[in-house]
């Protein structure tokens, strides 16, 4: 019984054979031409974006807040090779252009000005929320760093100090933006475990805090988050 089944399936699959390769005879040969290259041409843009998607990232992302000190370790990046940072402007009009490098960034780098932290804690904490929150970064789960510079001045704020007051900064914006996330198109993930304070440890991503001092060249703990991440 199972021989007869397999030799009706063989017919079966023979006559649809024949049919296929009848209707094939009955496209005009261009016609014919052009679906195989638009085929051919699907598959290989397919493969191209594929090994593109897969491709390690040299590019480290430099951002945060105006004045916070990125110029200045922008200077130190011959110190670095062979790395490809990018300076993304903190000011809020030219922040656009982050979206742009997120989708190649192995790395990113959010400044925070040590001396001066506490009269900008509010608008860094909202600048790295959005950053913690953005698709690219979520789902890519780019490393990112927080990087406290100008910590050689004798007034600089502490990394702990500086990383506490962030998650409770953030903690606040959390619950004011999921309160409108209905309206949010901004943001297209949330932060945080529902019910408990927010902290760094239950981001997405893997993040870090660091110490640096452009002004010295002291950027020790940068060169480690990126021989960490970025691969030469």
């Amino acid at each position: 019984m199972d021989t007869d089944k397999a030799e009706q399936l063989k017919a079966e699959m023979q006559q649809w054979y024949d049919q296929a390769e009848q209707l094939i005879r009955q496209i005009p040969p261009n016609q014919l031409y052009a679906a195989v290259g638009i085929v051919l041409l699907t598959v290989s843009l397919f493969i191209l974006v594929h090994v593109f998607n897969h491709t390690i990232s040299n590019t480290v992302v430099l951002t945060g807040l105006s004045g916070s000190g990125k110029t200045t370790l922008f200077y130190q990046k011959g110190k670095i090779k062979p790395v490809h940072i990018v300076d993304v402007p903190g000011h809020s009009r030219l922040r656009s252009k982050l979206d742009e490098f997120l989708l190649q960034a192995a790395g990113v780098v959010f400044v925070v000005d040590a001396l001066e932290f506490l009269p900008n804690s509010r608008a860094a904490s909202e600048y790295l929320y959005d950053i913690l929150t953005k698709a690219s970064v979520v789902k890519r789960k780019i490393p990112l760093l927080i990087l406290c510079d100008k910590v050689d001045k004798v007034t600089a704020h502490t990394k702990e100090f500086i990383r506490k007051q962030l998650e409770k900064e953030i903690d606040k914006l959390r619950a004011s933006r999921t309160a409108l996330s209905a309206a949010d198109i901004t943001n297209e993930f949330t932060l945080g475990v529902p019910g408990e304070t927010f902290a760094f440890s239950q981001c997405h991503n893997k993040l870090t805090v660091a110490e640096a001092s452009g002004l010295t060249g002291e950027i020790s703990q940068l060169e480690q988050f990126i021989r960490e991440h970025v691969k030469p």
